[in-house]
């Protein structure tokens, strides 16, 4: 069983002081501001990622 991703920095201050907390999965306390806060992964996008040019303009005309 693997572990999931960590998270770099806390979203609110900006510090990477963070640890897991108790509060269960995904959940991470911010040593510096104090704050607790909860991660969680919605899913993926059914329409994917669109590149510049998929909007059906032609981009030599």
């Amino acid at each position: 069983m693997s572990e999931r991703a960590a998270p770099f920095y806390c979203p609110y201050c900006g510090d990477e002081d963070l640890r897991p907390s108790e509060e269960g999965p995904g959940a991470w306390e911010c040593v510096a501001c104090n704050r607790a806060f909860r991660l969680k992964f919605l899913g993926l996008l059914a329409s994917g990622l669109r590149s510049a040019h998929s909007d059906g303009e032609d981009s030599t005309s």
